[in-house]
């Protein structure tokens, strides 16, 4: 009887065990990854590189949503680089979030390329006039085919 209850554990613990082969991502997985953002010019926007991997639930609506597709699938250790459409990134630019406003609404020496902040969020300073300053509140990745090299570092907490 003690053999049996031997043989029956292993059996178990045999099949409880999993390589890391046999384990994929799929919707409501919690992951880690590590990952290099880059634009189609190959200009680095964004990585993980130098800190903890990032982590996230998979179809939670945490991450854009070509890098929430990208990932399942993926087998611990793999590594993809794959491209995403604008569309399925941070969205195209929408002309209406680039507006005029009154210079006098902004503060003084405001000049293009500066960055300002309207009830959190930032906007782009594109334009100064004598008398109004245009504000792009388009995400600065938005119109933008992008690229990701990504490594699933672990999937579970």
């Amino acid at each position: 009887m003690k053999y049996v209850l031997i043989i029956l554990f292993a059996i178990l613990i045999a099949g409880c065990v999993t390589n890391g082969d046999a384990m994929t991502v799929k919707k409501g997985d919690h992951v880690f990854v590590n990952y290099t953002g880059t634009l189609e010019n190959g200009t680095k926007f964004d990585s993980s590189e130098g800190r903890e991997p990032l982590e996230f639930d998979v179809g939670a609506g945490q991450m854009i949503k070509g890098f929430d597709a990208a990932v399942v699938g993926m087998k611990t250790g793999e590594e993809k680089t794959v491209k995403i459409k604008a569309a399925d990134a941070y969205g195209e630019a929408d002309p209406r979030n680039v507006i005029d406003v009154p210079k006098s609404n902004v503060p003084p020496g405001v000049k293009a390329g500066d960055t300002l902040y309207s009830q959190g969020q930032p906007v782009k300073v594109v334009g100064v006039t004598n008398n109004t300053v245009k504000l792009d509140a388009n995400h600065p990745l938005a119109g933008k085919d992008l690229t990701f090299k990504i490594k699933l570092v672990k999937i579970g907490k």
